[in-house]
């Protein structure tokens, strides 16, 4: 399985992260806890990460509900992490094995799949489908020109501490955090070669911009280079700065999310 990737920025200045191995492709965005902590969200996402990456390695067959449970606990009691007050991450797998595609989604970085004539998706919705009201007035504010100003910091603050409260509940949404439970509340399928052939995994700094400009052609996106992927990242962030610097025509909780995206276009070989 040839596995291409791509990040703005790197690493070393991102909450984003992405792992691969022989056979998994794995994406994940850290988020900063809502409470101060001493891990930061590129800390959890790295530890959380190698953890599952170790497991399929080291692991023959392990199902990745578990794998992501034991990583989430692994990681919590390393750092000695609580519920509700710790980081926080999405985490998005592609695992191949036994002529079968494993797909694990648990927050909002999708996996786009598909064959030369059809495409399909694992999209995680739970969080957007909160449609918290301070989440629809502050894109509203950003259509009608408000920019970043000091009451668009103050409505997604709102916003944040509202999803806290949501958050690894039922009827609320599940993402990594501290408690091992909600990894069994990700949402996972399995396929064979006859339905996929490529795939992509990337987190919603990439995938929100290519949907708002239109239908994004993964097939395509599946195929590029690792210089392609970078430079379609960037030229996505130069197109925030230079065309919608205010978030005008693409409403976002910020001017940049950390971009990162994992491209696959043999699964079989």
């Amino acid at each position: 399985m040839r596995i291409n990737t791509a990040q703005l920025p790197g690493p070393d200045r991102s909450q984003d992260r992405v792992f691969t191995t022989e056979h998994a492709a794995i994406v994940l965005d850290g988020a900063t806890a809502f409470t101060p902590t001493e891990v930061d969200a590129a800390t959890y996402a790295d530890a959380l990460g190698r953890s599952v990456a170790d497991q399929l390695q080291v692991v023959h067959g392990v199902a990745l509900p578990d794998a992501v449970a034991h990583a989430i606990d692994e990681v919590a009691h390393r750092f000695d992490l609580r519920a509700g007050t710790s980081p926080s991450s999405t985490i998005a797998i592609l695992r191949i094995r036994d002529a079968r595609a494993d797909f694990y989604v648990l927050g909002d970085s999708p996996i786009y799949y598909g064959t030369s004539d059809r495409v399909g998706e694992l999209v995680d919705t739970r969080l957007a489908d909160l449609d918290l009201p301070e989440s629809r007035s502050y894109c509203a504010r950003l259509r009608d020109g408000t920019g970043y100003d000091a009451e668009h910091h103050v409505l997604v603050a709102a916003m944040q501490k509202h999803q806290r409260v949501r958050r690894n509940t039922r009827g609320g949404y599940w993402i990594a955090e501290a408690d091992p439970s909600a990894a069994y509340h990700g949402l996972t399928l399995e396929l064979t070669p006859r339905d996929m052939s490529w795939a992509v995994l990337a987190t919603d700094g990439v995938t929100q911009p290519l949907i708002h400009a239109g239908q994004p052609d993964w097939s395509t996106i599946a195929v590029c280079s690792p210089n392609q992927l970078a430079d379609m990242l960037t030229a996505w962030h130069d197109w925030e700065c230079t065309h919608d610097p205010s978030g005008h025509h693409f409403p976002r909780a910020k001017r940049h999310d950390d971009k990162t995206i994992a491209a696959i276009a043999s699964i079989w070989q």
